[in-house]
């Protein structure tokens, strides 16, 4: 296949199929070919790691450096190709002291010979670090390259990837935040050497596809417990949607401490502090919702940005992925951290252990320039994690039994650019008005701000939080049904999901990966479901793409 990139990974790939030139997401060729290549070598690193681990050989920093490698690979999270040199030259780096370790190690308990460095992809290194060589490796190892592969194995192995994809940027919020689970970063690498196996069958990686659910469980428990621990539990908060007087910054992705660090160095300089997409979440948990200068959520989700920021007028800083190609209008007052990148962007640099980030120039810039202009009014009600629902069980269960709440929905996942993504808003306004809409993640953005009213003490939109908070979508559900002697399928719950990126995949594959059964996914099915595999994953799962708001929603309150 002659093209500058293949990728497929999010759901507004090309005619849904796949990107060639440069990604609909904005991503330029050389990027993409990098980030290929840099999964490669993280399959090298895990060839020697998941070895050497059987030898008592383990290295802490580079399992997560795995997790925190694989994450700046999702989409919309770093377009900057010398970012991704320096990931690569570090990928290197780490697999060869991997190796060296971990043959060292075979020397002294089997006294024999233990080198070779293993397949490419565990012993490949470069003449040198210039993007040209690194390009032509990366042209070679694309999900395209093997010409041969099956395309059903090809499929469900891109499949494992993004969900691992996801669940490693679920677990590097986690260890941002100061949770540990090395048990996770061993299974990323154990499923990264699987999926190279070549005489793997599709009922080993349909096998590892379910255990890659179960983990992305495990990775949102993980990511759940670890933000309730040092911020608290999310109580149902309203949110202003205004602006207020005076400077303001900016505050994007998902990452909680780097907007704890931003209030606390701006705590009374006069700045107010704004969230905006994923961040709106923020706004319910205790120890951030205390500093009064967190006035308000600004626009709606990621792909409004460019307006919005333009709009914002003040800094704006993007903590995690969802950053889009920037606009001049903003450009010399947005910045980046953590593992979002961008070319000719300020970049925070990573806290030291024990020390925090210094936001000083952001600090600095907000108090030069005009505080934002106004886009719209209003609150919205947030902060539905689990532990606020199972609060008040009794009343939930109580309103179930009495025909006052007949339904629910959960309408989570992600929002985006396509034009058929105003199913969703279509569906929530078409719903029964008894029935509630449980939510996680941007996908919200199509229907929270419809004024849909009540049910009692109730909002009819639910809202759990950011997307990783599917979980606590997932902990009311069997709740529920425990409470009612039955399984989650038995309950009066449908689930109509929106996907976009590789987030959402290990949402969508925990999901089944604890047995729920007939969900509506959409806009589109995956590009990289093979027809063979989504006939498979329909019929196990009875996974049903979406068809209209009115079908579907016919469908739902017919118990369908």
């Amino acid at each position: 296949m002659l093209t500058d990139m293949f990728c497929f990974q999010c759901q507004e790939t090309m005619k849904n199929t796949g990107c060639t030139r440069r990604g609909m997401c904005g991503k330029p060729a050389d990027v993409a070919n990098l980030q290929d290549l840099l999964v490669y070598l993280l399959k090298g690193i895990s060839f020697w790691g998941t070895r050497g681990r059987g030898m008592g050989v383990n290295h802490p920093e580079t399992n997560l450096f795995v997790a925190k490698a694989l994450f700046a690979t999702i989409t919309n999270a770093n377009f900057d190709p010398d970012a991704f040199v320096a990931l690569v030259k570090e990928a290197i780096e780490r697999r060869e002291a991997l190796r060296e370790e971990a043959q060292a190690k075979c020397h002294s308990l089997h006294g024999t010979s233990c080198d070779g460095s293993g397949p490419d992809w565990a012993g490949w290194t470069p003449e040198n670090y210039q993007i040209e060589t690194l390009l032509e490796k990366a042209h070679t190892v694309g999900v395209m390259a093997d010409e041969n592969e099956d395309p059903n194995l090809r499929s469900l192995r891109q499949l494992i990837t993004y969900g691992l994809k996801g669940m490693a940027a679920y677990t590097d919020h986690a260890y941002v935040v100061g949770g540990e689970n090395e048990d996770i970063l061993h299974f990323m690498q154990e499923a990264l050497e699987a999926i190279t196996h070549k005489d793997a069958t599709l009922d080993d990686m349909l096998a590892l596809v379910q255990k890659t659910g179960e983990y992305g469980v495990k990775a949102m428990a993980f990511l759940d417990e670890a933000n309730t621990k040092r911020f608290g539990k999310p109580e149902p908060t309203l949110v202003n949607l205004g602006v207020q007087p005076g400077p303001g910054i900016l505050v994007s992705g998902h990452d909680l401490p780097d907007l704890e660090e931003l209030l606390q160095q701006t705590e009374g300089t006069g700045i107010n502090i704004y969230t905006h997409g994923e961040m709106l979440p923020t706004n319910a948990y205790p120890a951030l919702k205390k500093y009064k200068h967190l006035v308000g959520n600004y626009g709606g989700s990621w792909w409004h940005q460019a307006e919005e920021f333009a709009s914002f007028n003040g800094p704006i800083l993007m903590t995690t992925n969802c950053i889009i190609p920037v606009k001049e209008a903003y450009q010399n007052r947005i910045f980046t951290t953590g593992m979002v990148g961008y070319p000719g962007l300020t970049h925070i640099p990573d806290r030291k252990a024990g020390g925090h980030k210094d936001f000083s120039e952001i600090i600095a810039l907000a108090k030069t320039l005009p505080g934002p202009t106004e886009l719209e009014q209003g609150t919205l009600e947030i902060g539905y994690a689990h532990d606020a629902v199972l609060g008040v069980a009794d009343q939930v269960i109580a309103a179930i039994k009495a025909g006052a709440v007949k339904h629910f929905v959960v309408m989570g996942g992600c929002d985006g650019r396509h034009p058929t993504r105003k199913y969703f808003a279509d569906v929530a306004k078409a719903l029964p008005e008894d029935w509630i809409i449980l939510t996680a993640g941007c996908a919200k953005y199509q229907y929270n701000k419809l004024g849909l009213g009540k049910i009692g003490p109730f909002p009819r939109v639910m809202d759990a939080g950011q997307c990783n908070d599917s979980y606590s979508l997932v902990v009311i559900a069997q709740a529920l049904a425990g409470a009612f002697n039955c399984s989650v399928n038995e309950l009066p719950l449908s689930f109509d999901i929106a996907w976009y990126e590789q987030k959402a995949v290990i949402v969508l594959l925990a999901l089944l990966a604890l047995g729920v059964k007939k969900i509506r996914l959409g806009p589109t099915l995956p590009a990289f479901l093979s027809a063979d595999v989504a006939d498979v994953i329909v019929k196990t799962y009875g996974l049903m793409p979406i068809t209209t708001a009115e079908e579907d929603v016919a469908a739902m309150v017919a118990g369908n």
